[in-house]
């Protein structure tokens, strides 16, 4: 048996109800390592031309990663993808918690799913053995009483979970998967595609430790972050608030997306101190992670909000909070207390709860399509009634739950502009008028508004050493920065070739997190852990003699699998590579008032990033020389074949 992993994928046929296991190679492994490695293979290869997203034609790959599961913080990770039924382009979803980790005790590195079952299931994987069962008793249950039922019908309160909520059953676009009710996976619908398939969730329960080749080793790093995480500055910070610390960060800079993306800045009711001493009962983390950087959030009044569901992250507060112009932070918590339970992505939720409230302002929408809800900014309790009528597609909910971009374009009269959108997916609450590698990242995303492709900018500007709260050593970053091939840091607002340089190097990086299923907050440039000791830690693993050039070629490798998909699948072209109108407009308040993205400049960034790819100029399709120097030769036919 090999360190690390299993070396088994599990497949599921729920329309023959049948099961059966692969063993790919090591090579394989060592090519596309888990994650969204294996989601890109996958889907590439086994994916029929031209389906229906919510048709039993698409496929859903759940995948680990070859060092998921080892006792090192960040390892606690999983993804699921398949077609996107929000954008039509490839889709994706990262999470964190326990599930990853069980699924290969269970003696699984990956789970793929194909067909549709007759009836509600859920899918029961425990110790090597797969079980499709009967979840007609718990479809329409919100996501905390399915675990319940689930717990008791198992007679195990330590079941690990995927399951979705009644947004998921009724094919909401931007359905969720709830991970362990308080870890998400939001974003590109996976939840709808789960509802799709009648699959209600996938359940796992393993008693299999992952083995490593090297536990000396591994203890020697786990020890190394133990002792240096408190001394990093942005680890420090989010033990204490989590990523809520980044929504205050965000609104001081004027960059908090706010009145959907028009303002970037909002008064704030309480402190980040005043926050979480009113909602904050307690932290939690992911599998063997120290940082605990999940808040969990109680209160009774003015809104009841049950701790079970944790608490938002800054995503969440800007979503439901600033962009809907809500500075009530108890209800933008139980707004994600909402989402949570019902199974829907707050960022999706909110920019399309935003986007449905400027076209409410401008008059395109009236209190007679709302069934008589004042969608004005500001009205707190609007944007949560809206989110139960979107879960449940009822009244204007119905046409909501189809996405700001869909109904962008069925209202038409200039609505278009009020969807911040990008390959038909809302953008993160990242804006890039204060960061302007933000608007390549979201621009060349394959999943369309996704703020997760690269660091960010403020942690390579010679002028902003204080920023994410690197004031302590404002060389931290750069020195990890030097180890994946980035030597010079860059202004914030620049779109130049050097910035295109860092977000290219950096997008390969993160792509390989994503193949191995990492966490953003626990490595280098910005945290403890450095790109070299990413190294070292996967060979006492694994037992391989790895190197930083093969894992980031692999980074490489996946996001060029991606491309392909998107071309092939979605007839991608450099149209499609945008950001929203509104980005060229100047912000209307705050610090960085009047800041806007340069349309030319954006242009010839993604000019530039086209080249730095080894893509053609013109739409970005790779070359040929560039699909057989990463070992993708294999998927050339399809290009050349895609008319």
């Amino acid at each position: 048996m090999p360190y690390g992993y299993n070396g088994k994928i599990l497949r599921v046929d729920l329309t023959t109800g049948e099961t059966s296991v692969e063993k790919p190679s090591v090579k394989f492994y060592r090519k596309y390592l888990g994650g969204n490695g294996f989601v890109s293979y996958y889907l590439l290869k086994e994916l029929e031309k031209g389906i229906d997203p919510l048709s039993e034609k698409n496929i859903l790959v759940f995948a680990a990663s070859v060092v998921t599961g080892a006792p090192v913080p960040g390892f606690g990770r999983q993804s699921i993808g398949a077609l996107s039924p929000l954008t039509g382009f490839y889709g994706t979803s990262e999470g964190g918690g326990h599930w990853g980790p069980e699924l290969k005790f269970a003696g699984y590195d990956a789970l793929i799913v194909k067909g549709k079952a007759k009836r509600p299931v859920y899918l029961w994987i425990k110790d090597g053995e797969a079980e499709i069962r009967d979840a007609s008793g718990i479809w329409g249950k919100e996501t905390g009483d399915t675990f319940d039922a689930l717990a008791e019908e198992l007679g195990d309160t330590k079941i690990r979970t995927l399951l979705i909520g009644p947004a998921g059953e009724r094919l909401v676009k931007f359905a969720g998967v709830a991970s362990d009710l308080r870890h998400y996976h939001g974003r590109t619908g996976m939840g709808a595609v789960m509802g799709s398939k009648n699959l209600k969730g996938v359940v796992v329960r393993g008693s299999q430790k992952t083995e490593v080749a090297d536990p000396e080793k591994i203890k020697e790093l786990n020890k190394f972050f133990l002792e240096n995480f408190p001394k990093n500055a942005d680890n420090r910070t989010l033990s204490k608030y989590g990523t809520t610390a980044y929504y205050y960060g965000a609104n001081s800079a004027g960059g908090l997306p706010t009145d959907n993306f028009r303002k970037g800045h909002i008064e704030i009711e309480k402190t980040i101190e005043e926050l979480h001493e009113a909602l904050k009962i307690k932290t939690e983390g992911c599998y063997a992670c120290p940082v605990r950087c999940k808040q969990v959030f109680k209160a009774e009044q003015p809104y009841n909000i049950n701790p079970r569901f944790g608490g938002p992250e800054f995503e969440t507060m800007g979503a439901l909070g600033s962009n809907c112009g809500v500075n009530n932070l108890h209800a933008t918590a139980k707004g994600h207390e909402l989402c949570n339970r019902m199974g829907l992505d707050t960022i999706s939720t909110g920019l399309t709860i935003a986007f449905a409230m400027e076209c409410y302002e401008k008059g395109l929408i009236t209190k007679e399509d709302t069934g008589g809800i004042e969608l004005t900014f500001g009205n707190q309790d609007a944007m949560l009634e809206m989110i139960k009528k979107i879960a449940y597609r009822e009244g204007y909910g119905d046409v909501l739950a189809e996405g700001s971009w869909a109904v962008a374009k069925k209202i038409g009269r200039g609505s278009e502009k009020f969807s911040i959108s990008a390959k038909g997916m809302e953008l993160a609450l990242c804006d890039p008028r204060v960061k302007n590698g933000v608007a390549l990242i979201y621009t060349i995303s394959p999943l369309g508004g996704d703020h997760l492709q690269a660091e960010h900018d403020g942690a390579f500007d010679p002028m902003l050493t204080g920023y994410s709260h690197a004031a302590d050593d404002p060389d931290f970053f750069m020195r990890g920065a030097y180890q994946i091939g980035v030597l010079e840091p860059v202004s914030s607002l620049s779109l130049g070739p050097e910035k295109v340089h860092l977000v290219t190097n950096l997008q390969h990086y993160w792509s390989l997190f994503d193949a191995l299923d990492l966490c953003i907050f626990v490595f280098g440039p910005v945290r403890t852990f450095k790109p070299a000791q990413l190294v070292e830690i996967v060979n006492a693993v694994t037992g391989w003699e790895t190197t930083m050039y093969e894992l980031m070629k692999v980074g490489e490798r996946v996001t060029n699998m991606m491309r392909i998909f998107n071309i092939v699948h979605a007839g991608l072209t450099r149209k499609d590579d945008h950001i929203p109108e509104r980005l060229y407009d100047g912000l209307e308040n705050g610090p960085m008032e009047g800041s806007k993205i340069d349309r030319e400049e954006h242009q010839r960034a993604l000019t530039y990033y086209y080249e730095m790819m080894g893509w053609d100029r013109e739409n970005g399709v790779p070359h040929d020389g560039t699909l057989y120097g990463l070992e993708l030769g294999e998927f050339i036919p399809m290009l050349k074949n895609r008319e």
